[in-house]
């Protein structure tokens, strides 16, 4: 709900908590005040247009203090005269807060409040909401972080065992490789001997032959070396 009032010779457009400068009032800083002069009242989509004011609508303004506006410089000069006069003027203001509009039984100062509660409400609501909603995450997570401890904690139990056997199997493997490869040493050393014992005994057979005993045992190898020796003579 807005007003336009009337003061001072000029118009203002109010609401609750508006706080304007309006022409001096002889009025203490601290006193409520009703301005009559209401010219339109206007609720929503309803409005009222006074003819020139709005019967049983009232505007209640508390002073706040008395002030006073800015400089303003006023100059003349007039020519071929040699005539120059500048003044210097401040207005006498009175700042006012509008504390209530009422019209047709009606109060926007009441309304006004009504609105804070709800919203304060709304708030308030909103506010337990997310905290509920902040309690149950903090409960979801703890039980998210709970579950990765266990899964941990299982992980660790089987990896152990796994490993304990492991470094048991590795020596019997390498047990089995080492006898492995020493039946193939002495199969290989085996097979070494059984080829060099035929070749020393052909070597040894052919060495008896070659010796004087055995020359002289075998008549024909002598008769051969002596027939030429009988040629000759």
């Amino acid at each position: 709900m807005y007003a336009v009032i009337e003061t001072g010779g000029k118009q203002y457009r109010v609401e609750v908590g508006t706080e304007l400068e309006v022409e001096l009032l002889d009025v203490e800083p601290g006193k409520t005040i009703t301005l009559e002069r209401v010219l339109l009242v206007a609720d929503g989509s309803d409005s009222s247009i006074g003819r020139p004011l709005v019967s049983g609508a009232e505007v209640s303004a508390e002073v706040v203090r008395q002030s006073r506006g800015e400089k303003l410089i006023s100059f003349k000069y007039r020519p071929k005269a040699r005539s120059r006069v500048k003044k210097g003027h401040r207005q006498e203001l009175t700042v006012l807060r509008i504390n209530d509009i009422v019209f047709g039984g009606k109060s926007a100062a009441k309304s006004a409040r009504k609105a804070q509660d709800d919203a304060k409400t709304e708030r308030q609501r909103l506010e337990e909401a997310a905290v509920a909603q902040a309690a149950k995450d903090a409960e979801l997570a703890a039980k998210l972080t709970a579950g990765a401890a266990k899964t941990e904690a299982k992980a660790e139990v089987t990896k152990k065992p796994a490993t304990k056997r492991g470094a048991a199997k590795a020596p019997a493997v390498e047990a089995k490789t080492s006898k492995a490869m020493g039946a193939k040493a002495d199969s290989a050393t085996a097979k070494a001997d059984t080829t060099e014992a035929p070749k020393r005994g052909r070597a040894k057979a052919s060495a008896d032959t070659d010796t004087p005993a055995a020359k002289s045992a075998n008549p024909e190898t002598t008769k051969r070396a002596r027939a030429p020796k009988k040629d000759e003579a």
